[in-house]
């Protein structure tokens, strides 16, 4: 398994594509040497996966309450047999038992500038593998666009260039600059500027062999299929134009991967080498800091258990921490009470035949205009004769999806699929959904601060700091949510806060 990390990532380091895994700094912890430190991890997300293993290491005497059934929060995979514990529509997975035939529920790709994500797949062997992200040959589906057709992504984005670089050709030769240029680089950005929307040397465009040819092109000779008018094109929603030119930037653009056969083998990394240290079924009740030490209350099995300790992690919700029995600062909860739980919903189908395959679909995401928004294909088990789709993701959004019963998802879902695919209805098989505002123990998905208005600047400062001997931590402590590798970097920054604290102590 680590060779096969190994020669992703070394390949991609290589080529520049992927920053060095060593590169990510983790916390220099002082070892306790013996020294009796006791530490309770609220909650087994990937934040306090990570303090759990890097303060094990360091010495510390750890236990991990965790109040599902797995441990991993967001970072959730589902096979046969698996329960997705959603509040009220409790389901289990009948994909059928191959390992390729799983679906990532939360987090489902890693970008390859996420070094801290790398840097433990490295270290506990999670082998890795690239993920399509964007896929030209990929479909487009709006239905005031061509007719209510799905469009290749490749046509659009090819056209949409030829027409964007012809009137930035005609704006760069006739209007007036405001930095002039030399004739030498007015020629060069002339150059650019062509090749980015393939145009003629006089700066028109006339369709493109971008997009594929309409016949020939290997043993006869090729024809061009016809130019779309632009007119045409800017009939499809925004939001669906936006797509064919962004998903290639930021960190959804290349490289990104997941780890092979899921993404919860992150979580089973960590679990492995945290062995008697987490609690399941463990559902916090109290936490109270008495000044020299922290008391937790939590229910197991219908009894409840307390467990004292030096220090505490907690990355439970804020939205659903601000309801237990706790003596925090008044301060603190009223500033955990300002975040807002984030909203997501996912679904999923096994298709009995990998038919998008047949249309030189290999992996990607088609984009349409309606509620499910998203259809990712698998581009693991290529060849195989079936697959698991995700039939919708809407991130952001979502609580129509969380409001309707199974049975209309469902429906909701293949009715909005063979719009984009004829056969679709009648290859989907064995559905299951995903609505993260129902989902036991979570009841949201990423934090939302909003907009950050100088009181919240405040509240975000003031939960990144110790509460005496509470440690805040998760995602939703970092300008960044809904990232593994920002839920990572608040168990990095709250660790080296405790060292400090114990190093100081040590000196006293």
């Amino acid at each position: 398994m680590a060779g096969g990390t190994a020669t992703v990532m070394g390949v991609g380091g290589a080529l520049g594509l992927i920053p060095s895994a060593s590169a990510a700094t983790v916390p220099n912890l002082m070892s306790l040497n013996g020294t009796q430190r006791k530490v309770v991890v609220l909650g087994g997300g990937i934040s306090g996966l990570t303090t759990a293993y890097e303060l094990t290491r360091a010495g510390y005497d750890v236990t991990v309450l965790e109040a599902s059934h797995r441990c991993g929060g967001r970072v959730m995979t589902v096979r046969n047999g698996d329960l997705i514990d959603e509040i009220g529509n409790p389901q289990v997975c009948k994909f059928d038992a191959e390992p390729h035939m799983y679906f990532n529920c939360g987090a489902a790709r890693i970008p390859s500038q996420h070094k801290h994500v790398l840097h433990y797949c490295r270290e506990l062997g999670v082998e890795l593998e690239i993920f399509i992200n964007e896929n030209k040959h990929a479909l487009v589906h709006d239905p005031d666009l061509n007719g209510g057709k799905p469009m290749r992504n490749l046509d659009i984005s090819t056209n949409l260039k030829g027409f964007m670089g012809e009137l930035m050709h005609k704006g760069f030769t006739e209007a007036e600059l405001d930095m002039p240029f030399t004739d030498e680089e007015a020629e060069k950005m002339l150059q650019v500027i062509n090749a980015f929307g393939d145009l003629s040397s006089e700066g028109k465009y006339s369709g493109s062999f971008r997009a594929g040819y309409l016949s020939g092109g290997y043993l006869d000779h090729s024809v061009q299929k016809e130019m779309i008018d632009v007119r045409d094109l800017l009939k499809a929603n925004f939001f669906m134009l936006r797509q064919t030119f962004l998903e290639n930037e930021g960190e959804t653009a290349p490289m990104l991967m997941q780890p092979v056969g899921g993404m919860d083998n992150i979580i089973k990394g960590f679990v492995r080498k945290l062995p008697g240290k987490i609690h399941y079924h463990a559902m916090v009740a109290g936490v109270h800091d008495h000044g020299d030490r922290v008391e937790i209350a939590y229910d197991q099995n219908g009894q409840r258990h307390k467990i004292e300790a030096d220090y505490v992690f907690n990355c439970i919700p804020s939205h659903l921490m601000v309801g237990i029995d706790n003596n925090l600062p008044d301060d603190y909860i009223n500033a955990m009470k300002g975040i807002r739980r984030g909203e997501a919903y996912k679904g999923a189908f096994q298709m009995k035949r990998r038919f998008w395959e047949d249309q030189d679909i290999y992996g990607g995401i088609t984009w349409t205009n309606q509620d499910i928004r998203q259809i990712w294909y698998p581009f693991h088990g290529l060849m195989k004769p079936k697959g698991v789709v995700l039939a919708a993701y809407d991130y952001g959004g979502g609580m129509g999806f969380t409001r309707m019963t199974q049975e209309q998802r469902i429906e909701a879902m293949l009715a909005s699929g063979e719009k984009v695919h004829p056969e679709y209805r009648d290859m989907a098989e064995h559905g299951i959904t995903i609505a993260w505002h129902r989902m036991n123990h979570m009841l949201g998905c990423s934090a939302r601060w909003g907009q950050m208005t100088p009181e919240k600047e405040l509240n975000y400062e003031l939960l990144r700091k110790p509460a005496g001997r509470h440690y805040f931590i998760g995602d939703q402590v970092t300008r960044h949510a809904a990232w593994m590798q920002s839920a990572i970097l608040s168990a990095h920054y709250a660790m080296e806060q405790l060292d400090q604290r114990v190093r100081a102590e040590a000196r006293a």
